[in-house]
């Protein structure tokens, strides 16, 4: 098989898809466009900053093209058609795609999804698995229809969870896995040698976008919901009773009793912040305050003093 006489057109954004993609430019397909998320402002100054994907696209010398939409777009359509792709390759794009787009590609259009389908369909797979206390978790590529990943499945593999797991450490893992599985099933395709497998919809669940406001820790939690919930956000946040946010970014559950109403501090040592929970009570591990940057709780609390009694909301 020559690998080059397939023209593949990929569409990504974040690092995650950046592996796929590279494992696919790698393996030898002809990649012949990259369909990214536009530019978005970031920092202070709010440059614009390009996605991992159209960073490694640029690297590379291939063609990088980035709508702000795909429904109802009609010169994405003619651009798309124009590559004459035999596989539309998704990975992390953040899109639907309409059935128009998925119409094109000569033998399919193919996702990378990191759950074990049918469970966590949808944008935050990894984020929802870790905040439900998954114990495994997964990549299923899949044929694209027009539903939100409900198409017949082709490859999977799992991943164990772990107790030291944040979400980073998942994605890490799952990228590599994903990046193998999508050169195995395109050439799975290609030869006609591998399997499609229908859904089960009795099991489906859904794992929906999670905004800003979604990250808030909610110290009504048991101490294991809030540990979980932690890992499974790239930064947590809690709120103290003078409305500064703090972002959180690693916790443990510690083993003293609650002793007082929740979101208060019920302990602080030179080495420890302990926060009482529902049921029990967490260690802040790492944190962030407003313009600071992040550190461990050592060096926070090195610097700032917190007393017993203070109230996070």
């Amino acid at each position: 098989m020559d690998r080059s006489e397939y023209n593949v057109v990929f569409m990504g954004t974040p690092e995650f898809a950046r592996g796929v993609l590279e494992a696919v430019y790698n393996a030898g397909f002809n990649v012949n466009l990259v369909v990214t998320n536009p530019d978005t402002p970031s920092g202070r100054g709010m440059k614009l900053k390009m996605s991992k994907v159209k960073e490694y696209a640029l690297e590379k010398g291939l063609e990088v093209y980035q709508p702000e939409k795909l429904r109802n777009n009609e010169e994405a359509l003619d651009i798309i058609k124009g590559f004459s792709p035999d596989f539309i390759v998704t990975a992390a794009y953040g899109k639907i795609l309409p059935q128009s787009i998925l119409d094109i590609p000569k033998i399919a259009p193919v996702n990378v999804h990191g759950s074990i389908l049918p469970k966590y369909r949808g944008s935050a797979p990894v984020q929802w698995a870790i905040i439900n206390g998954e114990k495994v978790t997964g990549i299923t590529t899949m044929i694209m229809d027009a539903g939100m990943d409900t198409g017949d499945m082709l490859l999977k593999e799992e991943t164990e969870i772990t107790e030291e797991d944040n979400l980073m450490a998942v994605f890490d893992r799952l990228e590599k896995i994903g990046s193998k599985l999508i050169v195995e099933t395109l050439d799975g395709l290609i030869s006609g040698k591998i399997d499609r497998v229908k859904q089960d919809e009795a099991l489906a669940t859904i794992a929906p976008m999670i905004t800003k406001e979604m990250t808030k820790i909610d110290f009504n939690k048991s101490p294991r919901e809030v540990f979980n919930f932690v890992r499974g956000m790239y930064a947590a946040y809690m709120e103290d009773d003078e409305g500064n946010k703090i972002k959180v970014f690693k916790v443990r559950i510690n083993e003293m009793k609650e002793t007082s109403e929740v979101g208060k501090v019920v302990e602080v040592t030179k080495k420890s912040l302990t926060i009482s929970v529902n049921g029990g009570t967490i260690d802040i591990l790492e944190l962030q305050a407003p313009n600071s940057k992040k550190m461990d709780i050592i060096s926070y609390l090195a610097g700032n003093k917190i007393e017993v009694g203070k109230k996070f909301v």
